[in-house]
């Protein structure tokens, strides 16, 4: 079986959304035979690092609500990971652009790595704040999910994996992805958003079925 995920490194339900999965598969009888690549998407592709400018207040400018807003509405998100065992620290998270850290996760689809990519950059995003556009950070995370650091330095000081980064984005398009995450099964069903653990058990259950 194979599963699809169409993902950005800074969106909070798809670090959610990955436990919940892992969660129905370790309940899932067919997990030895389950393949799982994660492709690009940028929520927003012109989104640009600017110091001193934290996520809520981020957030209260695009929507054009105010900072209180933004803070509940961020708890409300802890509040969401933590039930999957996520600690996530939004006073900590640094908004950038994250579309080198797609181009870093591209080279990991060569080594079946995507997995570990992903994990590790949500992880330096959401819990350490980690600077996601930066190339040194993006090169010592790659390196610790199981990268080769010159191969990474490579990707980082060339413009590599830009036209696979952008053909995934395309794809998501083209088969009317909205929003992140949007996980497809086998190329027959699909789970749009961090869904409940009982719903991708029942997707994968049916996806083998059929």
């Amino acid at each position: 079986m194979k599963i699809e995920i169409w993902s950005d490194v800074m969106c909070p339900f798809c670090y959610i959304g990955k436990r919940k999965l892992e969660k129905a598969l370790e309940q899932f009888e067919g997990k030895r035979n389950v393949e799982i690549t994660w492709k690009s998407y940028q929520l927003n592709p012109h989104m640009e690092y600017q110091e001193g400018v934290d996520v809520y207040t981020y957030l209260a400018e695009v929507k054009g609500k105010s900072r209180e807003w933004a803070e509940e509405m961020h708890a409300n998100v802890s509040k969401m990971a933590n039930e999957v065992g996520l600690n996530y620290d939004f006073d900590k998270v640094k908004i950038a652009n994250s579309f080198d850290a797609h181009r870093v996760i591209q080279l990991a689809k060569k080594y079946n790595l995507t997995n570990e990519i992903e994990e590790r950059f949500f992880k330096g995003y959401f819990i350490e704040g980690a600077l996601m556009s930066d190339h040194a950070t993006l090169l010592k995370l790659a390196v610790e999910a199981g990268l080769n650091e010159a191969e990474v330095k490579h990707v980082l000081e060339t413009d590599e994996f830009a036209l696979e980064v952008k053909a995934d984005v395309e794809e998501a398009q083209r088969i009317g992805v909205r929003g992140v995450p949007f996980f497809v099964f086998n190329r027959k069903y699909a789970i749009s958003g961090a869904q409940d653990t009982t719903v991708f058990l029942e997707t994968l259950r049916r996806s083998l079925e059929n």
